[in-house]
């Protein structure tokens, strides 16, 4: 069940959060450095298995720590060369990574999640084409899905049922 909230992800009380990254992130725009100056572990553990594993994108990877629990959906472009940038987001990549996190959460102990408006930042893709995919994958889902579509920075949302 998808719920369109306003205010600031990282003051959710879903259990776990989703967003969107590059295979080489340095996390270091966007919603990816606000998790990682909140969790720097996040980030170290991100880059070595990035390091050992190569991931690629449409590929998810989860980190648990610290009370929390977060899925990094690879939905943009990059390869794993020393000093390359993040590529963009695609519709493709974004696909996979929704299916795949449909499947963790089905299969899961996750109870909530909340997620941004997903690989429209620095991924570059326009929020009408990204919606659809969120609401195709993840709206038959038996647990609450927050979407926050508007950000509102330090503003607790209304989680219905949190």
């Amino acid at each position: 069940m998808i719920h369109e909230v306003s205010g600031d992800i990282l003051l959710t009380k879903a259990q776990a959060i989703a967003h969107g990254i590059a295979p080489n992130d340095h996390f270091d725009h966007g919603l990816a450095l606000h998790l990682r100056e909140k969790w720097p572990s996040m980030a170290k553990d991100f880059r070595h298995y990035a390091n050992q594993a190569h991931p690629k994108a449409g590929e998810i990877w989860f980190w648990g720590g610290f009370n929390a629990q977060v899925f990094c959906l690879l939905t943009q472009d990059g390869d794993h060369n020393h000093g390359s940038k993040p590529g963009r987001a695609t519709t493709a990549n974004v696909n996979h990574c929704l299916r795949r996190l449909q499947h963790e959460l089905e299969t899961g102990e996750v109870k909530s999640l909340a997620l941004p408006r997903l690989a429209t930042g620095v991924g570059g893709l326009e929020w009408e084409e990204v919606f659809p995919l969120i609401k195709s994958h993840l709206g038959e889902l038996k647990i609450p899905v927050f979407v926050y579509s508007h950000y509102q920075p330090g503003v607790q949302a209304k989680e219905v049922g949190l």
